[in-house]
């Protein structure tokens, strides 16, 4: 390696890294292996107790609360990793805990509490590892050849699809064919190998120390700022915080009326939202009772926090075809393939496998193609440009997929065929989001923060579910169905538009402050 590579970050490529994606490629497998057969085992097994026309909703609410789980927990993942344990133990140890979730699934898959212990130490295990292995990721890189993380995270998602691609094919057919004991069993051993795959490389990582106790952390910076006083002057910041967490306890309190995830989640965001305004306005009073370097750290996360929380409206929409789209497919005429002699015919949850197919088409086709011309129309493809851009797709494939509800709602048989256009329509604004979005939380991290802001990265989806529960609910409501029957549209099809336009507000904001962001770089100087 020539010195000019070394100092334009062209660099090797880690030789660790195979480890790595190849731990990251079963791992998704078991993970879509299993959410992909989710839902319908929900409507045509779990959930047969309930009455039939209730059962669809049921299992949307139980998808979506589980992948509110998933996304929630790396908040402790990071946590405990960045304090205590580090990446890599807390990654192995974390990684039983969904093994052991994936057993629960494949014995118990006639008890609903014994799923449901599955499905919450899945969610514990994938989510607690979920922001320490991209990270780790990162942390094989240095100055010297960061510019091939952006390769490699590129070549992680890539392989990511490559394992849902297959488990979306796969694993409607077995649970189909021979019930959910071996479809939910099949993703479990796949999680083991996962295992074993990460333990194998454990000699050649480059391993970076938890963090010790910092007095100038985020958190006691941000305390520091809201607490202090100026003379002259109140303390505007602190009791924006303090709204911020009154609502936060109401939203707790009224837990018994709501459902509780809707109410503890809701609670989480009004004090990440209050506490992080109510900071922002204060934040210069930590001066002198923190470093520079410190202070203008908090003001980095919470420049970042802002782009993240215009991001969870595409994860409203993305998540939504493993829910949303199955049961509009199940209403629709499943396509029949002749090849070989043989008639293949799609069940609703395969059309899933579109996404990560897609997935592996469009990543190399922006890198090759998309993006070089675009360089010399000049116009530079960044990281914000590229989320902006992302966020409209997946608002026109909620045009384009409301427009097929219509057609089903007008009495028509209409083939699954045509989710293929909003399929991939999501999926070229998931590679411009989901992809991007764990190259930018990675490069705008400080070094203190990375598992905790990659952390914050995948609450996104936390939050965009979210706002799926509370529209789910909200459809419940006698007044506002009375008003959509009114309209001439159907329930869903109300939804479907909604979303779209809920994504559509949200990628002019985006890209309003995109202009005004100012990217950092945060990469490793030297090889630990």
């Amino acid at each position: 390696m020539s010195q000019l590579q070394k100092h334009d970050g062209n660099g090797p490529m880690p030789r660790q890294i195979p480890f790595i994606v190849g731990t990251e490629g079963c791992e998704r497998f078991s993970f879509y292996g299993m959410r992909n057969i989710l839902t319908p085992f929900l409507i045509s097994t779990l959930l047969l107790f309930m009455p039939g026309a209730e059962r669809a909703g049921a299992a949307k609410d139980v998808f979506h609360t589980f992948v509110i789980g998933v996304y929630f927990f790396p908040l402790l993942g990071g946590w405990i990793a960045d304090r205590f344990f580090g990446k890599y133990d807390t990654i192995l140890w974390l990684s039983f805990v969904y093994c052991a979730g994936h057993a629960c699934l494949a014995i118990w898959d006639d008890s609903v509490t014994g799923f449901y212990t599955g499905l919450f130490l899945i969610a514990l295990g994938s989510g607690g590892i979920k922001p320490l292995i991209s990270t780790f990721v990162g942390d094989q890189f240095d100055q010297t050849n960061k510019n091939k993380a952006k390769v490699v995270y590129d070549v992680f998602y890539w392989i990511i699809n490559f394992g849902s691609f297959f488990a979306s094919l796969s694993m409607p057919v077995f649970l189909k064919n021979y019930g959910p004991s071996v479809a939910f069993g099949i993703p479990g051993a796949l999680m083991f190998i996962a295992t074993v795959i990460f333990w194998m490389g454990r000699n050649k990582y480059v391993h970076l120390p938890p963090t010790p106790p910092d007095p100038h952390s985020f958190l006691n910076v941000c305390r520091s700022a809201l607490l202090a006083h100026k003379s002259g002057a109140g303390r505007p910041g602190l009791i924006v915080a303090s709204v911020g967490a009154a609502g936060a306890a109401a939203a707790l309190a009224m837990s018994f009326s709501w459902d509780f995830v809707i109410a503890a989640c809701t609670a989480l965001v009004l004090l990440l939202a209050f506490g992080g305004i109510g900071t922002a306005m204060q934040l210069e009073r930590a001066r002198g009772m923190h470093p520079d370097e410190a202070v203008d750290g908090v003001r980095a996360v919470l420049r970042v926090l802002i782009v993240f929380a215009l991001a969870t409206p595409f994860f409203s929409l993305f998540d939504q075809k493993a829910s949303t789209w199955i049961v509009q497919a199940n209403a629709m005429v499943a396509p029949t393939i002749h090849a070989f002699g043989t008639a293949f015919t799609f069940v609703p949850a395969q059309m899933q496998a579109l996404n990560p197919l897609l997935v592996m088409l469009f990543i190399p086709f922006n890198n090759v193609v998309l993006f070089p011309l675009l360089r010399k129309a000049g116009i530079e493809p960044s990281p914000l440009r590229r989320m902006t851009t992302g966020i409209v797709f997946s608002s026109l494939s909620w045009i384009v997929i409301g427009a097929v509800q219509l057609a089903i709602d007008s009495g028509e048989p209409v083939s699954m065929a045509w989710q293929v256009l909003p399929y991939a329509l999501l999926t070229f604004g998931e590679v411009l989001v989901a992809a991007t979005g764990l190259e930018f939380a990675y490069s705008q991290a400080p070094k203190s923060m990375k598992g905790v802001i990659m952390a914050f990265w995948f609450l996104t989806t936390t939050v965009g579910n979210l706002w799926v529960l509370i529209a789910n609910k909200g459809v419940k409501n006698e007044a506002l169905i009375a008003h959509i029957d009114g309209s001439g549209i159907s329930v869903m099809a109300f939804q479907m538009f909604f979303f779209a336009a809920f994504a559509m507000a949200a990628a002019v904001v985006f890209g309003w402050y995109a202009t005004r962001y100012k990217m950092t770089d945060n990469y490793r100087s030297t090889v630990a």
